[in-house]
C-alpha cells in the first residue's frame, strides 16, 4: 500500500508541476478573470474530487489485489 500512496502522491506533483507550467505560459489576465469571476474555485474542486476519487479506487484496488495475494500464498 506505501508503494500505491507514493507512487499517487508523485503522480499528482507531477500534474501539478506541468499544469503550473503550462499556467504560466498563459496569460495572467485569464488567471485574473476567472478568479474575479470565482470559477477558479470550481476547478480546484474538480480537480480536488478527481483526485480523490483517483485515489479511493487505487486503495481499493491494492486492497483487492493484496488479498489475492494472501489467497495465493495459503495455497
Amino acid at each position: 500500500m506505501n508503494r500505491i500512496i507514493s507512487k499517487t502522491a508523485v503522480l499528482t506533483l507531477s500534474i501539478f508541476m506541468s499544469l503550473h507550467s503550462f499556467a504560466r505560459a498563459q496569460e495572467i489576465e485569464m488567471a485574473d478573470t476567472m478568479r474575479s469571476e470565482g470559477k477558479i474555485y470550481v476547478v480546484v474542486v474538480i480537480a480536488a474530487l478527481a483526485l480523490t476519487i483517483l485515489s479511493f479506487y487505487m486503495f481499493r484496488i491494492d486492497r483487492k489485489v493484496s488479498k489475492l495475494e494472501k489467497e495465493i500464498n495459503k495455497r
